[in-house]
């Protein structure tokens, strides 16, 4: 009964509180496709955070890793927004077609998250938040777009905080998804060897890099366990304030749903909100 009651209150909060998407390029061409959707808590000076959800920079699993996340952070009081950044497109998936013509790549996600940041920082005081406390959570490919933020911004750019769940990290270790960097680089630029690298998130963290909250699970059939050591062990190195939490089990795509996945990788939930607290609430 109080689970179902605590259903309906999520609910009633989420039609409350979500807003319709905005075009964050308004008035720039060939960037209508791009959407970020507000899901707004009540009060003044929340922090907020970007979701960006995974789909190896060819699609997006826009729920699960999306809107669904999106809610979870609201019935936490945390105000959330959706980013449906700009990707490959299963077309390019299935014709190679991008090696003929541009197409979606990078930096095009990138530059869309980069200006996501300045929407809501812009919009801050409209939406009751903290401009100096929006972060970024991304899931697999949309793990290493927020991670990348944290790494290829400006530091004045970058999210306050990041969170990527069982991201995709390598472009050049032989753990790398190949889907996710052939979605992001292209067909034309595949065998860019400086791309790879620079792209390669466990070869480029900063000494300032913003505090970051990374989680996986050991029997990932999609995205190689290992990215996350790989990004572990740069962060260790250079010194970054991190949690990283290795489960056993609970695979991919879980995002923030009650369902998918174990038991036991659903604690990262808990774990993500205790961890956040600490930093804004020094509890």
């Amino acid at each position: 009964m109080r689970r179902a009651l605590t259903h309906i209150l999520l609910i009633c909060l989420t039609v409350l509180s979500a807003r319709a998407a905005v075009n964050i390029w308004e008035g720039v061409p060939n960037h209508t496709a791009v959407e970020l959707t507000p899901y707004v808590a009540p009060g003044e000076g929340n922090m907020a955070v970007i979701v960006c959800p995974g789909g190896s920079y060819f699609w997006h699993d826009i729920n699960v890793e999306g809107h669904d996340v999106a809610r979870w952070l609201l019935s936490n009081g945390i105000s959330a927004f959706v980013l449906k950044y700009r990707t490959a497109g299963p077309m390019a998936f299935v014709t190679h077609y991008r090696l003929l013509w541009h197409g979606n790549r990078y930096p095009d996600p990138q530059d869309d998250l980069l200006q996501a940041l300045r929407y809501v920082r812009r919009h801050a005081a409209e939406y009751g938040i903290d401009s100096t406390a929006v972060g970024a959570m991304g899931f697999s490919a949309g793990g290493h777009l927020v991670m990348s933020a944290a790494e290829l911004f400006q530091p004045d750019q970058r999210p306050a905080f990041v969170v990527p769940v069982y991201p995709v990290v390598t472009m050049t270790h032989e753990c790398v998804h190949k889907r996710s960097r052939r979605g992001l680089l292209g067909d034309s630029r595949a065998g860019d060897e400086a791309l790879r690298d620079l792209l390669s998130l466990e070869r480029h963290v900063p000494r300032d890099c913003p505090p970051v909250f990374l989680v996986n699970c050991k029997d990932d059939p999609v995205v190689d366990y290992r990215n996350s050591v790989l990004l572990d062990s740069a962060l260790t190195a250079q010194g970054v304030g991190h949690v990283y939490i290795q489960y056993a089990t609970g695979g991919h795509g879980f995002g923030a749903s009650d369902t998918k996945g174990t038991s036991e990788c659903r604690q990262w939930k808990a774990a993500f909100i205790n961890w956040i607290k600490q930093i804004y609430n020094n509890e």
